[in-house]
């Protein structure tokens, strides 16, 4: 079993189903953390219809669908903040995926991505109590940086420098 790594509509069915999958989880993950029960249903509904993904569409971003033996498996995205900084964001792997790779080779695909982008930088954030993704951002190579945003739930931030980005013009 092997994985595939495309670029894909951010509103394709299976975008859109990951999506669902990792807002809820991290939601969850959050309100049980902080508030000892999950996600209120409505509101959950409201912030995935919320936050379709439009930015993660070209020219000025990409999101990534990974397969893992065929199926839709895990999402990285990427968008320009300027002309020389991306944003990873929504790297997720389905849980009966994780363990198998996918992580790492979603980011790496982001990287690139962002690179065709003309990014020089790619920077992201998370939460403390996502310890299983600053432990994967480090081991590849980010550095845990200041804020570059004000988004409510970050807690850290990460950065890396993109070798390989050539310009022309």
């Amino acid at each position: 079993m092997t994985w595939t790594i495309a670029p894909e509509p951010y509103d394709c069915p299976a975008a859109a189903a990951l999506w669902r999958a990792y807002y809820t989880e991290v939601s969850d993950r959050w309100y049980l953390l902080h508030e000892g029960h999950r996600t209120d249903p409505a509101e959950l509904e409201r912030q995935i219809a919320a936050t379709t993904g439009a930015d993660l569409a070209p020219p000025g971003g990409r999101l990534l669908v990974g397969r893992y033996d065929g199926r839709p498996a895990g999402s990285a995205g990427v968008r320009l903040l300027d002309a020389d900084t991306a944003e990873l964001t929504r790297v997720f792997v389905l849980p009966q995926a994780r363990g198998r790779g996918g992580a790492a080779l979603l980011v790496a695909a982001a990287e690139e991505a962002a690179r065709a982008l003309g990014a020089r930088r790619i920077v992201l954030d998370t939460r403390g109590d996502l310890v299983e993704a600053r432990a994967l951002y480090a081991r590849l190579g980010y550095t845990e940086t200041g804020p570059h945003n004000t988004d409510r739930y970050a807690e850290h931030w990460f950065r890396k420098e993109l070798a390989g980005v050539s310009r022309t013009g």
